[in-house]
């Protein structure tokens, strides 16, 4: 029994915050029209680069992620916003930022932030060489699981929600780099998650490689829905440009890709996929192969 429907955008962000926003309106928008109940944007939705003066604007953009979430009743995984504060409000050390996901309500209200666990690190052959987010960003430490009562978005009826065993989504939330860490997949699964959102920004370089094992394969570790949102095409910032892989998509829990933009450029401001969650079929799986009862080393 399909539960929700999930979106996954792909941006082309570049150095304009405004312009940027009014794509991601427009997706939004577009979502809404197609019946989406959860949407899921990519890293660095904002803007690609520039990041310590988006973190002035961190509180401004989050209220108007709420007003839009509330605006389209849906859910909104916001992607990234670097965030200049802690989730206790204290101020990150050393001048440097958080790299915040967060999951919006129909109400407006925040009900999730997850600050990035795994800062991207590595050698890499293309115009930028060398990537270290410890540079710019504190590594988070605490692992999110969103509960998303999309039963009482779409009013489901308590027949309706019993047979698809509860109208609550649980949300494991992970940004890019986390992908290559199975155990932070695996332990979202044992917190309860259905769906892993992976907001990403994938270079091509890597992205062409490891990006498409990576979601089937976390998929595959946690069984459940993996939604990569991604970043496609190249992006002009004040110190020059980088290229991103695209190819946002949506895997099932068995490991199998059910949507995908298929390529990395995108011809318009964005592009928009989608997929239904069956959280029955995703029983069944589980049920099939009880991965989560036979798991001994964590």
């Amino acid at each position: 029994m399909t539960l929700a429907t999930i979106g996954c955008v792909q941006l082309n962000s570049q150095y304009d915050i405004d312009a940027n926003l009014a794509s991601i309106a427009h997706a939004a928008g577009q979502a809404k029209h197609q019946g989406i109940h959860l949407l899921v944007l990519p890293e660095n939705a904002c803007r690609m680069g520039g990041q310590q003066e988006l973190s002035e604007r961190f509180d401004e953009i989050s209220s108007w992620y709420g007003q839009l979430a509330f605006q389209h009743q849906m859910f909104i995984v916001a992607g990234t916003l670097p965030c200049p504060y802690r989730p206790d409000g204290k101020s990150v050390a050393d001048n440097k930022l958080r790299q915040v996901s967060q999951i919006f309500a129909p109400d407006g209200k925040r009900l999730a932030r997850y600050d990035k666990i795994h800062l991207f690190r590595a050698q890499v052959a293309d115009s930028t060489g060398s990537y270290d987010e410890g540079r710019t960003f504190e590594a988070g430490n605490t692992t999110v699981v969103a509960q998303c009562d999309i039963g009482n978005l779409i009013g489901m009826s308590n027949s309706t929600a019993q047979a698809a065993g509860s109208g609550v989504i649980s949300i494991g939330m992970m940004v890019c780099f986390d992908l290559r860490f199975p155990a932070l997949a695996q332990r979202l699964r044992q917190a309860g998650a259905d769906i892993l959102t992976a907001p990403s920004a994938f270079t091509y370089q890597t992205g062409k490689a490891h990006w498409q094992l990576l979601l089937q394969a976390r998929a595959l570790d946690s069984q459940c829905m993996v939604v990569g949102a991604a970043q496609g095409g190249t992006h002009y910032t004040q110190h020059g440009s980088r290229d991103t892989w695209g190819h946002s998509s949506i895997t099932n829990a068995n490991g199998e890709l059910v949507s995908s933009t298929k390529r990395t450029e995108i011809t318009e401001n964005f592009e928009l996929i989608s997929a239904d969650f069956d959280r029955s079929q995703q029983q069944l799986w589980r049920q099939n192969m009880p991965l989560i009862h036979c798991h001994r080393l964590a």
